[in-house]
């Protein structure tokens, strides 16, 4: 695994939204996008961190960031994991994972002593011109949302 780094290009892609519609990054050309990679929807650490994410909305809204949560669950578990948790914000589905390959977040991972190959739970902000202008890769899920606002409003 070799996730992209400050400074790289973000690969630019489609993919299907809990709706079954194509969401693609380009869309967001202008605006100030976190892409964050998690390991699969409706999970402990994962609804942590996407629920950190909903309650910090209008914050995020206000400090001009878009957000994308990618895994590799159907648009099917999306669209109920944005349901069941009141998600506010966009959820795409990667189930071949080509994108959290582009992004360098798919590779081996060890959980209760079995290996097996999943998303590691990374996110990249991209600037305005697609370029990936921070990596968040340590922290906690309880956390994920106050480091990303603590950021943005340091630049």
């Amino acid at each position: 695994m070799n996730p992209l780094s400050v400074g790289s290009q973000a690969p630019i892609f489609t993919l299907l939204n809990q709706q079954e519609q194509p969401v693609s990054l380009n869309d967001f050309h202008g605006k100030k996008v976190l892409v964050y990679f998690y390991p699969k929807a409706l999970t402990p650490g994962c609804t942590t961190q996407a629920c950190g994410l909903r309650d910090s909305k209008s914050e995020l809204d206000k400090l001009g960031l878009v957000v994308l949560g990618i895994s590799p669950d159907t648009p099917k578990k999306l669209a109920q994991f944005i349901e069941k948790k009141s998600l506010n914000f966009t959820l795409l589905s990667d189930p071949d994972h080509k994108i959290a390959e582009k992004f360098g977040v798919w590779g081996e991972k060890k959980f209760m002593g079995k290996t097996y190959d999943g998303i590691h739970r990374i996110s990249f902000l991209i600037d305005e011109n697609g370029k990936i202008i921070h990596v968040f890769d340590k922290f906690k899920t309880t956390e994920h949302h106050q480091v990303i606002v603590d950021y943005l409003r340091s630049l």
